[in-house]
Formats: structure tokens, sequence, C-alpha cells
């Protein structure tokens, strides 16, 4: 009888990997990527996976981070802290995953390099 909803669980679980990869535009490269981004000039972060982050500038410049490893409740908390002293997030910072529920912060991950995109419409 335990065995069944653990079966269960196996099966879902592709399902749900589906679903988190469709929150993911498709996007074209638009130039080189950089490795940083001023931290004035960025006016949302858009979390679309637990590797995707899309970053828009003031200018209406979209950004696309794809982190090098999956970083555990991104894609489900879709919010993330970060600090840094020279008023720039970088490629070679870390991200923390905060929690909706509370107080306790999850994954650290690393950035990657800040790609320029277009995302399909």
């Amino acid at each position: 009888m335990r065995l069944l909803p653990a079966a269960a669980l196996l099966i879902a679980a592709p399902a749900l990997a589906r679903d988190r990869a469709a929150d993911v535009p498709p996007a074209t490269p638009a130039g080189p990527p950089r490795n940083c981004l001023s931290l004035t000039s960025i006016d949302e972060t858009l979390v679309r996976s637990d590797r995707v982050i899309d970053f828009r500038t003031i200018g209406r410049q979209t950004y696309r981070v794809t982190l090098p490893y999956r970083c555990p409740g991104l894609g489900t908390e879709r919010r993330f802290g970060y600090a840094t002293s020279i008023g720039q997030l970088c490629a070679q910072d870390l991200i923390t995953v905060l929690y909706a529920s509370g107080p306790m912060q999850g994954a650290r991950c690393g950035l990657a390099p800040f790609q320029p995109v277009v995302l399909a419409r």
C-alpha cells in the first residue's frame, strides 16, 4: 500500500518540470553578454524558473541570466536577495532565495553573464 503514493509522486514530477519550463518565454540574443548591470538601471526582475531570471532595465532592455545550475526554490518562490558594495550586480555574485512564508532563507546560487535578449511575443 505504501508504494502506490510514492509511484504517483514519481509520475507527477515530470509534469511539474514541464509546467515550469513553459514559464520561460523564448528569447533571441541581441548582442554580446555583459558581466555586470548597474543596480540603478534595473527596473524589474522576472524569475522564470529555477535557472532563468530576466532583468528589465529602465530603458526597457531585457537581460536574461541562465544560471549555471538549478537554484532550488527559486522558480517556486520567485524572490531573491543579494548583497553588493559596488552598485552593480555581476555574473560572479550570489543570490539567495527568499521565502514568502517567513524569515527563512533558501539556496545561495551563483549568477551568470547578463545576455541581452528580445523576448518572443
